[in-house]
Order: C-alpha cells, then sequence, then structure tokens
C-alpha cells in the first residue's frame, strides 16, 4: 500500500458507491446529533499527479436515496421543507481547480449544487493509499470533511423549542469515505 500519491496513481477513476459513503451530521433539538448518508451516489475523478491542477472530480448524488436511519424522518427530509426531491433530484459537486498539498493531501475547489443552489466550496481530502484488490482493481481512498450552513442553500425549515433555540441546527457537515477504482 502506497502512503503517497505517485505518478503511478495518475489516471481516471470512479467512485465505488458500495465502498464509499457520502453523509452528513447535523445538530438535532441542540442537545443531539443525527447522522445520516446518501446511499445513491457515483461520479469520477481524475488524478493526474505530475501536475495536479489537471485534476478534477465530478460527483453526483441522488436526494431521494437519503439515509438517516428513520423512514418518516427521511421523508421529511424529501420534501420542500429541506431537499425538495422532486424538483431539485441530485446533488452535485463539480470540480474548478485542484492542488497537492504534499504527498497525502488533496484540495479540490468546485461548485457544489444542492436544492438548486450553487456554491463555491473548498473541500480538503486526507489520501488514505492504494491497494489492488483480489480483483485485480486499482483503489485509491481519500478521507475528508466539509461544514456548509443550510440555509446557504436556502433551506431553512426550522421550529422553535420551548426552552429556546430550534429543532435543526444551520451548520451540516459532510462526511466523505471514498473509495475509487481506477477505469480500465
Amino acid at each position: 500500500m502506497t502512503t503517497a500519491i505517485t505518478p503511478d496513481l495518475s489516471g481516471s477513476y470512479t467512485i465505488d458507491p458500495a465502498h464509499s459513503r457520502l453523509g452528513f451530521v447535523a445538530r438535532h433539538a441542540m442537545v443531539t446529533k443525527v447522522r445520516g448518508s446518501f446511499n445513491d451516489v457515483s461520479g469520477t475523478v481524475t488524478i493526474d499527479a505530475d501536475d495536479p491542477s489537471k485534476s478534477s472530480a465530478n460527483v453526483t448524488i441522488q436526494v431521494v436515496s437519503i439515509d438517516t436511519g428513520n423512514a418518516d424522518r427521511d421523508g421529511h427530509l424529501r420534501t420542500n421543507d429541506f431537499l425538495a426531491v422532486e424538483q431539485h433530484p441530485e446533488i452535485t459537486f463539480v470540480s474548478t481547480s485542484a492542488k497537492l498539498n504534499g504527498a497525502d493531501n488533496v484540495t479540490l475547489a468546485g461548485d457544489l449544487t444542492i436544492k438548486g443552489v450553487t456554491k463555491s466550496v473548498t473541500l480538503e481530502f486526507d489520501y488514505q493509499g492504494a491497494a489492488t484488490d483480489p480483483f485485480g482493481n486499482k483503489r485509491l481512498g481519500f478521507e475528508g470533511t466539509h461544514t456548509i450552513s443550510r440555509q446557504d442553500y436556502g433551506i431553512t425549515w426550522n421550529a422553535p423549542l420551548e426552552t429556546g433555540g430550534v429543532l435543526v441546527g444551520d451548520k451540516v457537515v459532510l462526511e466523505f469515505d471514498l473509495s475509487l477504482v481506477k477505469s480500465a
């Protein structure tokens, strides 16, 4: 397993949805956190280790695949109060620049679109290594987190609490655990 992004890792990759997780964490009732993920994710990543500025990523998330472990909550998150899946069935990220920071950290700047609103974001990913799986596939692993304001994306529904505060926190931590498979 390699611990640095080296030129031999350059190439085109696809996200392996069965071994990746795009999750989120949001504060609930001011006292606890609710975790969830999206189960239908696809995307491509191009890595150019010799010239990282030529690297890119394009990711699509099917909003209907949201899963917090609670069917009623998932149903509410799909409504116009939150993600409006009927009008906005996908969340997308398209990179606009890439930078290698040392041998094991990547910065991707790009456009994140949620509920029809596009904002520029800068995502940091830690390289977890490369391996060849038992089927001969070259795999790379990356992890990262990024915090967004849901209000920035027009997701403003909330309910006041009798004790003060609100039911749903504004800050949402996005969690990325990505397994990339090199394209043939």
